[in-house]
């Protein structure tokens, strides 16, 4: 059987709370930040620095907005004012919930706590992907814990970004395994939460590029 090359994975680091870590990260060539705008996140940055880091942001740098089970109200206004490119929702949200405020959005799966993902993933038809982390129903991400890479379904026929105790260390096993469209690290490029190590940062990106050049058979 001749080798076949894995496909690069997109990149988001998550949990930005500071511009220096947003600019580090853009030269990095990772492709989407996180900002963390639920106030229960220890990583939560404030609608004034959010908006500050959004606007550092150079051209083709996704820019993710992260919610909870928020207010309505509260996520119109970080809609309004940070303009997000995605919206990312990690509670309990129905799809209505997510879809009312007109942009794009990416639906967290608890690994936790759900079984069957296929039939999560069909209650929002319009996610425009899935993030699949290691929390459980209720929880917040960004623990630093991992599931089991081989529960990542290969049919969900919309992107699968792969969450939840990734790192320099594993993320370019994880990768050949899952074979995700996209990563996301917080704690794993962090020297405490919401500050985010430089060399860790960089070491994570060589190793999610190293698993694109390596071979699969």
């Amino acid at each position: 059987m001749s080798a076949a090359v894995v496909q690069s994975a997109r990149i988001k680091f998550c949990g930005i709370t500071r511009i220096e870590d947003a600019l580090a990260a853009a030269a990095l060539g990772v492709d989407a930040v996180g900002l963390v705008m639920t106030r229960r996140s220890r990583r939560f940055v404030d609608l004034a620095q959010a908006c500050v880091i959004r606007a550092a942001l150079p051209p083709f740098v996704t820019a993710v907005a992260l919610l909870m089970d928020d207010a309505p109200e509260w996520v119109a206004e970080v809609a309004q004012a940070v303009r997000p490119d995605l919206l990312q929702f990690h509670g309990a949200e129905r799809a209505e919930d997510c879809e009312r405020h007109g942009l794009r959005y990416l639906k967290a799966v608890p690994m936790g706590s759900i079984r069957d993902v296929a039939a999560y993933a069909a209650a929002h038809p319009r996610a425009v992907g899935f993030l699949l982390d290691s929390h459980v129903h209720g929880a917040a991400g960004g623990t630093g814990e991992r599931f089991d890479w081989q529960r990542v379904p290969r049919d969900l026929a919309r992107p699968v970004v792969l969450a939840g105790g990734l790192d320099a260390a594993n993320v370019a096993e994880a990768v050949r395994v899952a074979q995700p469209w996209a990563v996301d690290v917080s704690s794993g490029i962090e020297s405490a939460p919401g500050i985010k190590d430089a060399e860790r940062m960089r070491r994570f990106v060589a190793a999610v590029r190293s698993a694109a050049a390596q071979p699969r058979s």
